[in-house]
């Protein structure tokens, strides 16, 4: 996927989860902001898998760590859904680090408690 395609995408999804945001404001649990965002997402025409089993292998070993990225959109952007009061770096390498695991070269990182969300979203690339 190209560059162009890329930001294509995110700015689709960007504007599907400040639809979201602007219908239901902050103040609620992740949970319900990724279903909410499923559905936008789903309505656009656009794929998401939610809770999607991220694979950890170490040594040639496959081992299960229940990690789990909230959203992949069309297999091609990973989002990170967070609804905390701010965003920290550790949350950067998070999806930098889920990113990489799932071989996947864009992410978002959407927190919903901001009281605009255009303050609560980054882009990362790996």
């Amino acid at each position: 996927m190209t560059d162009l395609a890329h930001r294509s995408l995110t700015h689709g999804v960007i504007a599907a989860a400040i639809s979201v945001h602007r219908a239901l404001g902050p103040g609620l649990l992740e949970n319900a902001y990724r279903k909410c965002l499923v559905h936008e997402l789903r309505g656009r025409g656009l794929d998401p898998q939610a809770e999607v089993p991220i694979p950890l292998v170490y040594k040639g070993i496959h081992l299960d760590c229940g990690f789990r990225a909230d959203l992949i959109v069309n297999d091609q952007v990973l989002l990170e859904l967070k609804a905390i009061d701010r965003l920290l770096p550790i949350h950067d390498a998070q999806l930098l680090t889920y990113l990489k695991l799932c071989r996947i070269k864009v992410g978002l990182l959407i927190n919903f408690n901001s009281s605009s969300l255009r303050n609560g979203i980054r882009r990362l690339i790996r």
